[in-house]
């Protein structure tokens, strides 16, 4: 049987002579299966949305239009549950449970993902999607088309004919069944036509359709063969013997309404029929959003190559237009020498990583249409040397997609790249900072209408894009990029200064790229050494935690499993449950350390340390793996990550260093000083978040707590709880501290409640207190939520926009999310920009003094520099005052709070930390 319900074929069976092929997909069917298919915690946008139903239909269609390659093909959804069949029979498919809530929404973005493709969606009011499917199906094989139906419904069975196929999930929506009249028969005992005969006698479930009772699908197969189909089992219900015979004749009416309902409509009258249903070409630059939005990137990469561009007729850029010029050997002078004053538009393959960058490849594109292009293993030395001045010119503007990439691997080819003024990377940043990504392809189809495809890695971050055409050689290829890159810095300049956002990519982003280039390529010495030594002990801590647990239990388990740890806590030692989820009890770690805390139980002690130790030993792992031949990381900051403007660190994660154990902060002595220095220096801000919340919210006890150089948190819980500073304790303190950074984090009373571990009511009364105290927050908070709402953006203090459209969602959900990152992003943006302000003025001090040390790290809000001894005292007192001096750079209102400066000096990061 097996081999007769074999998946699909991946090249489908072979069209008629005539290739017509129709293909017809129920929504409904399908979209509600994928959403059962695929777990839902597993799909979702990084704003929360559910997205699984979607995902699993459109990657069903992807295959469908790929394995099966229709000619024509449309899409047939329910209206409701309100039909005829209804209306004569009010329980049909009466116990069907309401849709899941994280269905609820996702046909709607299914349908806009149709619309995108220009595949056309049927629904008839009082009608199924199967009997639209029916009558299409009828009429495409009346026009001789092969008709194929997928659907998960099994009364569509009854269309299959030598025309029609069912294509009939099995497992999921990805492995699908191929149902001829020779499956259908061989399955269940009757030819296609009979299917519906069969399911009466049978009943149908999914549609609350009783059966006969006591008869299932072989003694209704052996009935309808031998009585020549249902209604000669009806005539000769009197017949038949035993105690099935008397089931069908108590059951007769029931039968008879059965088979009323479930026959399909076949001959509907619908705005469309086959004919007008032929593949039509999408329209590439709304599937991209869409698809974008849906963060689905590799699923539209799928789609996408199924109908290349010059098949659609979308536009393919420059390619005709663009005149790669021949300038002969040794004329690159001459020609850059004739756009000396012009912007140009600048390519870079290569690699661009920050330790053993290398480039091979250049192109240069003006706005006349008009490139160059040179493999670097083959350009003559004279256009060489007149690529180098031109690179290197800080006179010579050019634009570049993702520069700082471009730069790394310019310098592993001996070149260096100045004059950058403008980077599209960074540009889209500013204008959509809550774009998952921003390769050169995926802006050009959004900006440009223009499609570039990917073709491997390569430097500036967006791969070695791509022009599919045929006979078109990998010079061509880097000009069309290097034009598309002139052309959406024209575009994206428009954008920038429509959002406010000029001035943050000229005035901080871009310098600050050349400040981040010469930290990556400094990078900071490790002892590794050392490393192997913490290596070695964090392992011999996994081994000792995971044996003081068996110890503890009486056996070996696999720590690492959740079923096995869910036996162990809830059946055999039996604990308190943590939250459910599909797969039982969570056994999380936020969840295990509440349950430590709860109960203390030494299993749960020792599986925590486990955790822990396997934490740390794979950082250190991950840091030895880093380390280059000149014994440093050299770590990649990204710009373009964070949509609060904060900076991350990649390859490796220098950010994620643990600090807030002993443990892990033996982690930061590996990071040392290296030759020819003699000191490292940490300088980073105190309270950055609270003194952002006083300059904005113009609270003048917030403003007098920081004025008054008393610490904060004492200064602010005298004032909520009227008690003397002297008298504040420690766990008022702390109430007060939690409290005031979740306010700034948009914590509700029941988030301050679980923090603090006390009831609800008493943190409202706490949030109540402390806003009566400082009025000026509360307005604040208030307020930008407010303005948010009417402009639909946030703004920092240099005017760093945050666009939140769900703060007008209908979707409580997203309503109250967007509503958190409203409170946050200003405070969150605020000090990300004084930072960036703050290593634009160190570096630019080091550079004009001429000294030696320089900045190496910047993690959230600190910064470390490797110093001389001989300039250490010239070093701190410049980082303290470059810093401390940020908040004068806020227009309008310089900071009415003065930014408090810590600094550090030691052999180690450990040691220099304060």
């Amino acid at each position: 049987m097996a081999a007769r319900l074999a998946p699909v074929s991946p090249s489908g069976p072979t069209p008629r002579a005539s290739g017509a092929r129709l293909l017809l997909v129920d929504g409904h069917s399908m979209a509600y299966r994928a959403f059962f298919a695929l777990p839902v915690e597993n799909f979702s946008t990084s704003d929360g949305r559910p997205t699984n139903a979607v995902f699993g239909f459109v990657s069903m269609l992807t295959n469908l239009l790929r394995d099966e390659q229709p000619t024509h093909v449309a899409v047939a959804f329910d209206l409701g549950r309100t039909t005829f069949r209804t209306a004569q029979y009010e329980q049909y498919k009466a116990t069907r449970e309401a849709s899941p809530e994280a269905f609820s929404g996702q046909v709607e973005i299914i349908r806009q993902v149709l619309d995108a493709m220009a595949v056309p969606v049927l629904t008839k009011p009082d009608f199924e999607a199967d009997d639209i499917l029916a009558t299409l199906s009828a009429q495409g094989a009346h026009q001789g088309m092969q008709v194929l139906v997928c659907t998960g419904d099994r009364d569509g069975f009854q269309l299959v004919t030598d025309d029609v196929t069912v294509l009939y999930p099995v497992r999921g929506v990805s492995e699908l069944a191929r149902m001829t009249p020779e499956a259908v028969e061989a399955k269940y005992g009757v030819p296609p036509a009979r299917y519906p005969e069969l399911a009466a006698l049978v009943g149908e479930t999914s549609d609350n359709l009783p059966g006969v009772p006591g008869v299932g699908p072989k003694t209704a197969a052996k009935w309808i063969n031998a009585y020549d189909g249902l209604d000669g089992v009806i005539a000769a219900a009197e017949q038949i013997t035993g105690k099935a015979g008397q089931s069908l004749r108590d059951n007769l009416d029931q039968v008879v309404l059965n088979r009323r309902l479930n026959r399909l409509v076949d001959d509907l009258d619908l705005p469309l029929g086959p004919e007008d249903l032929a593949l039509r070409p999408w329209d590439r630059q709304q599937l991209h959003a869409v698809l974008e939005q849906l963060e689905f990137r590799t699923l539209r990469d799928r789609l996408f190559a199924l109908q290349p561009a010059e098949a659609t007729g979308a536009d393919l850029g420059a390619a005709s237009a663009l005149d790669l010029v021949d300038i002969g050997t040794d004329g690159l002078g001459t020609w850059l020498a004739g756009r000396s004053r012009a912007t140009l538009g600048l390519d870079v393959r290569g690699s661009g990583a920050p330790s053993g960058g290398d480039a091979w490849g250049v192109a240069i594109a003006d706005d006349a249409g008009a490139a160059v292009a040179y493999d670097l293993a083959e350009i003559s030395p004279a256009d060489e040397r007149a690529l180098a001045a031109w690179l290197a010119d800080p006179a010579a503007p050019k634009a570049v997609h993702a520069a700082k990439q471009a730069w790394h691997a310019l310098r592993g080819r001996g070149l260096d790249l100045l004059g950058v003024v403008f980077d599209t990377e960074l540009a889209a940043y500013l204008c959509a900072p809550d774009r998952r990504g921003y390769d050169l392809a995926d802006l050009a189809v959004v900006h440009l209408q223009r499609e570039l495809a990917v073709d491997g890695p390569g430097a500036g971050g967006q791969g070695a894009l791509d022009l599919e055409l045929d006979g078109v050689d990998e010079g061509r290829r880097a000009a069309v990029r290097a034009q598309a890159v002139l052309d959406l810095a024209q575009v994206l300049a428009g954008e920038l200064a429509d959002r406010g956002a000029a001035d943050l990519l000229t005035d901080l982003e871009l310098p600050l790229q050349g400040v981040l280039e010469r930290l990556e390529d400094a990078g900071i010495a490790v002892d590794d050494d050392y490393l192997a030594l913490l290596e070695g002990a964090f392992d011999e801590t996994v081994r000792t935690a995971a044996q003081q647990a068996y110890d503890v239990i009486g056996r070996e388990v696999n720590l690492g499993s959740p079923k096995q740890l869910q036996e162990v806590l809830f059946d055999q030692l039996q604990m308190p449950h943590t939250k459910r989820i599909k797969t039982g009890w969570t056994t999380d770690a936020a969840a295990l350390t509440d349950l430590f805390a709860r109960t203390q139980h030494p299993f749960l002690e020792h599986l925590l340390a486990h955790r822990d130790a396997i934490r740390l030993r794979q950082t250190v792992e991950g840091l030895r793996r880093s380390v280059s031949p000149d014994g440093r990381i050299h770590t990649t900051f990204q710009q373009t990550i964070a949509a609060t403007g904060r900076l991350s660190s990649v390859d490796p994660n220098l950010q994620n260093i643990p600090i807030r154990t002993e443990e892990g902060r033996r982690i930061r002595r590996a990071f040392v000083v290296g030759d020819g220095f003699d000191t490292l220096l940490t300088a980073d801000y105190s309270q950055i978040e609270m003194r952002i919340m006083a300059h904005l919210s113009r609270d003048e006890g917030l403003i007098e707590a920081f004025r008054s150089g008393e610490d904060l948190h004492r200064y602010v819980g005298s004032r909520v709880f009227g008690v003397p500073t002297d008298e504040v304790t420690a766990a008022m303190r702390s109430k007060i501290k939690a409290m005031s950074y979740g306010l700034a984090y948009g914590l509700s009373s029941f988030g301050l409640s679980q923090q603090l571990g006390i009831d609800v009511a008493e943190a409202g009364d706490l949030r109540e207190d402390y806003f009566s105290r400082f009025g000026g927050v509360r307005d604040y908070l208030a307020g930008v939520v407010a303005d948010a709402r009417t402009t639909g953006y946030t703004a920092t203090v240099l005017g760093r926009r945050r666009y939140l459209p769900d703060l007008t969602s209908d979707n409580r959900q997203r309503r109250e999310a967007a509503e958190r990152m409203a409170l946050n992003a200003p405070i969150q943006g605020s000090a990300a920009d004084l930072i960036k302000v703050s290593m634009l003025g160190v570096d630019a001090e080091l550079r004009r003094r001429g000294l030696r040390s320089r900045m190496l790290l910047q993690v959230h809000d600190e910064l470390v520099l490797e110093v001389v001894d001989a300039e250490r005292d010239e070093v701190e007192e410049l980082v303290r005052t470059q810093m401390g001096e940020a908040g004068r750079h806020v227009p309008g209102r310089p900071f009415e709070v003065p930014l408090d400066v810590q600094v550090g000096i030691g052999p180690t990061w450990h040691d220099a930390g304060h």
